[in-house]
C-alpha cells in the first residue's frame, strides 16, 4: 500500500484515547484561549485526521514563508501551502504558554485543540503580500482565498497541537465525513492496490462522472473515492448537503456496486489554483489513494489560473517527493458526433458546436427556472436535487 507522506506511519493527532481526551478537555477549562478563525479549524481537524501528516502542528513563520517560496518547510518536507492560525492580536499568548483554541463554527465554541505555543510572529504586511501571490498567484482581495488570508490576521501562531474532535464535520456529515485513517483502513481491509481520488466541490454533472471511469478503466483502478470538501465556500457555491445528495444519487445509479465511496473531507476551500492541486495530492496520499485526477482550472476559481497549470506545477514536484500519481484530464464535453462523452482533445475532429457545451451561469439559471440541463449534461436525477435547492432558494 502507498506510504503516507513525509513518514512511514501515519500520524493523525486526533487524541483517540478517552480518558486523555477528557483529561484535556479538563485542564483547557484553566487554559487561556483563543477562538482561532474557520481556516485554523480547518487545519486543526486536517492534522486531526491525518490529512496533513506529517506535520505535527501549525507552522512558525520561517516554514510559512520557506512553503511560500519554495514548497517546503525549512527543514526540508516538501509541502505546497502554509498551514497556519493567524490571528489579528495574539494578546498575551505568548512562546511557551499551553492554550486552549476554540472552534469558532460550532455554537458556544468548544475547544478544539490544545496548542503548545512555540513561538507568536509578526508578519510584514510585505511579507503577507509575497505569501498570497505566491500560494494564490495574485494579491488581489477579489480572490476568496486572498481576501481570507489577508483578512484573518498578520500574527503566525506555532507550534504542536493535539485535537480533541472533528468539529461539525463528522455530526453533520456523520455518512459522509471520513479522515485519512478511516479510508486507509478501508482500502487496506479489501485489499485495493490502485486507488483513483476525485477531488469535487461541486456537484458531479455528467462529464465528471464520465472522466472518472475513464480514469478508473485506463489506470485499471479498483476503486474510485469521490473525496469532497465539506467547508466554507464562497458565495454561490452549493452547500455540502445538497452536493452530497446528488453525488449519492449519481454513484447509486450509474456506477458499478462497490466501485465508488463517497467520502467528504473537512477543509474550508482556498481556491489556491495549482498549488491547491498539489496540496490536493499530498493529503490524498496520505488516505492511501495512489492517484488524483486533476483536470481542467482543478482548484480554481474566476480566470486567476490557466487551464492547465494545476497539471504543469507538478512538474515542479521534485522527484520523489510524492509518490501518488496524478491523472491528468482534458475538459470533458457530451460529443453529439460520437453520442458520449470525451476529452476534447481526444476529439480532434471536432468543432466547437459538436459537443454539449453549458456555462455554470447558464446551468445555475436553468436549475432555478425548474428547467432540467439536456440528459447529455445532468443526468436527470441529479439535476431534479439541484432544481429542488436553487427553485427553494426563490421560495
Amino acid at each position: 500500500m502507498i506510504k503516507p507522506h513525509g513518514s512511514d506511519e501515519l500520524n493523525p493527532l486526533l487524541v483517540t484515547d478517552a480518558a486523555e481526551n477528557q483529561k484535556l478537555q479538563d485542564e483547557a477549562k484553566g487554559l487561556k484561549s483563543l477562538t482561532i478563525s474557520s481556516a485554523a479549524a480547518g487545519n486543526a481537524v486536517m492534522l486531526g485526521g491525518g490529512y496533513f501528516n506529517p506535520l505535527t502542528g501549525y507552522m512558525n513563520k520561517a516554514d510559512i514563508l520557506s512553503v511560500a517560496k519554495d514548497m517546503k518547510t525549512s527543514s526540508g518536507l516538501f509541502w505546497p501551502t502554509p498551514v497556519v492560525n493567524m490571528v489579528q492580536d495574539a494578546g498575551d499568548i505568548k512562546a511557551g504558554d499551553r492554550i486552549a483554541l476554540k472552534d469558532p463554527n460550532v455554537d458556544g465554541n468548544p475547544v478544539i485543540a490544545v496548542m503548545d505555543v512555540e513561538a507568536v510572529e509578526e508578519l510584514s504586511g510585505d511579507e503577507m503580500v509575497e505569501v498570497a501571490e505566491k500560494i494564490y498567484g495574485t494579491a488581489d482581495t477579489e480572490h476568496p482565498g486572498v481576501e481570507a488570508f489577508l483578512t484573518a490576521g498578520n500574527v503566525a501562531i506555532s507550534g504542536p497541537i493535539k485535537v480533541l474532535n472533528y468539529s461539525y464535520f463528522s455530526t453533520d456529515f456523520g455518512d459522509t465525513y471520513k479522515t485519512a485513517v478511516e479510508i486507509r483502513d478501508e482500502i487496506a481491509k479489501r485489499g485495493w492496490n490502485k486507488v483513483v481520488a476525485f477531488q469535487t466541490r461541486n456537484p458531479m454533472h455528467r462529464a465528471h462522472e464520465e472522466l472518472c471511469h475513464m480514469a478508473m478503466k485506463r489506470l485499471e483502478a479498483e476503486v474510485l473515492v469521490i473525496h469532497m470538501l465539506l467547508g466554507k465556500l464562497k458565495k454561490g457555491d452549493i452547500p455540502a448537503d445538497v452536493r452530497d445528495d446528488a453525488i449519492r444519487k449519481m454513484v447509486d445509479l450509474y456506477f458499478p456496486e462497490n466501485s465508488a465511496m463517497v467520502t467528504g473531507y473537512g477543509f474550508d476551500m482556498l481556491y489556491a489554483g495549482p498549488r491547491e492541486a498539489v496540496l490536493h495530492a499530498v493529503f490524498r496520499q496520505n488516505m492511501g489513494a495512489t492517484h488524483l485526477i486533476v483536470g481542467r482550472d482543478h482548484a480554481g476559481v474566476g480566470d486567476y489560473y490557466s487551464d492547465f497549470g494545476a497539471q504543469e506545477i507538478f512538474d515542479e514536484v521534485p522527484a520523489g517527493a510524492l509518490e501518488l500519481e496524478i491523472f491528468a484530464a482534458d475538459h470533458t464535453a457530451y460529443s453529439k458526433k460520437l453520442d458520449k462523452v470525451v476529452m476534447m482533445r481526444e476529439a480532434p475532429d471536432h468543432k466547437k458546436e459538436d459537443f454539449v457545451l453549458l456555462s455554470g451561469t447558464k446551468v445555475r439559471e436553468m436549475l432555478g427556472n425548474g428547467e432540467a440541463p439536456p440528459k447529455e449534461f445532468s443526468r436527470p436525477e441529479v439535476a431534479q436535487i439541484l432544481m429542488d435547492y436553487y427553485q427553494g432558494l426563490e421560495s
